[in-house]
């Protein structure tokens, strides 16, 4: 069963009046506030969505300083991928074995990690992940390209736009497998009831007429809704993959309630296409995105595996709000929501390309699958590896820590229309891999003539194309 655990991030009151008011919530992006071993602060900022949280857990807006600042930095210390791994490939491999000693050389030398190690060779998805028990060892493979830093201060790829993975995500993934086994990992941002009874109240004040502006209520709006607070589950919250988590449901939302533009073309947000529909009172609908993944097959001898698929998809259902802000699932969605939900679904490849955001959140999912794949099939013991370094069970490579994202203050947005007022955003993240694995795993052996094709000729190397 899924864990359905995505409450929504804001609350909706509606009204026969002619104007439609939405409440939304800023997520994130930070740096790293903790650096440990080659993860340092003066070569990894860290961006994640746009946003900043300070050490309180607050999380607002990335001034234009602070953007231009991170961007400055990155410039100056990601370096420029060489040795033909700035070409564009359709399949990259990266030998588990060997980066893991990659970064024990490294860390013996005292050395910071070089870019390709923390980039993952600038690998974009994880398609294949092969066993060589011959070599001992575990392969990942899948598209990649060289990365540049691009203008809103992420790496991607040089010419898809698409984030690279990122070692720290790997780790994360691999170590929090067994957590995940028991609950999925997920986040919510919620309200807390007291702001959604004071916003319900003063939104009941409100006389709306000729020459009514509704943006004069915003700053008394903000008051009385007060900050939201973000829950996480699973995944360490200091951690850039719950970062990540926020960063793209924050994202979502901005589209949905029309906070932020599409970059893609043919695709309104949900306010402008609810804008001459009615909506039933004290129904709101909420968005979540969780892993949807063709299949994931086998070969027999479990050598070979072949993961297919979008990766993600929007999902909606309607909640039913009393007037206390309690709230309770409908089990159906409206017919206007599940359409933004499909659009969005539709244009999320096209969206990778514009966002890091909603990359990144499935680049964590890949990785979230690749890990629940190895520790699930026992693929370290079938390949007779040992990757204690990279999952953790030496404790001698820490990831670095971020601040842990608490509170988000409402961020407003007005259109008008002939429902009332709706005062809405929802959304959240489900990932739950051992799901997805166990119900998507098939044999076959149309992958094993991959494997073959993919096997390293320069056994000197940690990736190759």
């Amino acid at each position: 069963m899924i864990n359905r655990l995505f409450t929504q991030s804001n609350y909706q009151f509606v009204r026969r009046t002619c104007a439609a008011i939405v409440v939304t919530s800023l997520c994130l992006v930070s740096q790293p506030v903790q650096a440990q071993f080659g993860f340092g602060l003066n070569n990894r900022t860290g961006v994640v969505g746009g946003v900043s949280i300070d050490a309180e857990g607050v999380v607002q807006a990335a001034s234009v300083e602070q953007r231009g600042g991170i961007l400055q930095q990155l410039r100056k210390t990601v370096g420029v991928p060489t040795d033909g791994m700035e070409a564009k490939t359709e399949l990259r491999m990266i030998s588990l074995t060997k980066l893991q000693a990659e970064i024990q050389k490294a860390m013996t030398a005292g050395q910071p990690l070089p870019d390709e190690v923390l980039y993952l060779a600038g690998l974009q998805r994880v398609q294949y992940v092969f066993v060589y028990p011959e070599q001992q060892d575990i392969v990942l493979a899948g598209p990649a390209e060289g990365w540049v830093v691009r203008q809103d201060a992420t790496v991607v790829g040089a010419t898809t736009g698409r984030p690279v993975l990122q070692l720290e995500d790997l780790l994360v993934a691999l170590r929090t497998t067994e957590a995940s086994r028991q609950h999925p990992i997920s986040v919510s941002i919620e309200p807390t009831a007291e702001g959604q009874q004071r916003l319900t109240a003063l939104l009941r004040q409100v006389r709306p007429g000729p020459g009514f502006n509704p943006a004069a209520i915003e700053p008394a709006m903000r008051e009385a809704f007060g900050p939201q607070q973000v829950k996480l589950t699973t995944v360490a919250s200091n951690s850039r993959m719950a970062q990540t988590l926020v960063a793209a449901d924050y994202e979502m939302k901005r589209l949905a309630m029309n906070l932020e533009p599409a970059p893609v073309t043919g695709m309104p947000s949900y306010m402008t296409m609810i804008r001459n529909t009615g909506k039933p009172e004290g129904n709101q609908p909420r968005w979540w995105m969780a892993c949807d993944y063709d299949a994931i097959a086998h070969s027999e001898d479990m050598l070979a595996w072949k993961i297919s698929g979008l990766g993600i998809k929007a999902m909606t259902e309607d909640e039913y709000v009393d007037t206390l802000g309690n709230r309770t699932g409908t089990g159906k969605a409206n017919k206007v929501a599940q359409r933004w939900a499909d659009l969005f679904t539709a244009k999320f490849e096209e969206l990778c390309g514009f966002n890091a955001a909603f990359g990144d959140l499935r680049n964590v999912m890949d990785l979230n699958i690749v890990a629940t794949v190895i520790a699930g099939h026992q693929l370290e013991q079938l390949a007779g590896c040992d990757l204690s370094l990279l999952v953790g069970s030496d404790n001698s490579l820490e990831t670095p820590q971020w601040h842990t994202p608490k509170t988000i203050s409402p961020e407003c947005s007005f259109v008008r229309g002939q429902a009332g007022w709706t005062v809405s955003a929802s959304g959240g993240v489900d990932i739950n891999p051992w799901k997805i694995v166990s119900q998507k795993s098939a044999a076959s052996d149309a992958v094993k003539s991959v494997r073959t094709q993919a096997e390293a000729t320069d056994n000197s190397k940690w990736w190759w194309n």
